[in-house]
């Protein structure tokens, strides 16, 4: 089985939109204040612009793991 890993950053538009930013396999010992220090950056560099608004707030943050298994049919 693969497992992968991404963390999700939620954020809230001007409009009051959620959107989320990805990071696919993040570092494995990665603290609550680090992620929250980068989300506030991005926050306030105002560098993405998802549907052309800017990003207005912080909502929160999330590891996830996925684990996928393939299976090998005789078609």
């Amino acid at each position: 089985m693969e497992i992968t890993k991404k963390l999700l950053m939620s954020f809230k538009t001007t409009s009051g939109k959620k959107v989320s930013i990805s990071v696919d396999e993040p570092r494995e010992n990665l603290t609550e204040q680090e992620i929250k220090t980068a989300m506030t950056t991005i926050l306030s560099k105002n560098i993405f612009k998802p549907g052309g608004e800017g990003l207005a707030s912080l909502v929160g943050a999330k590891a996830v793991e996925t684990g996928t298994q393939d299976f090998d049919l005789v078609l």
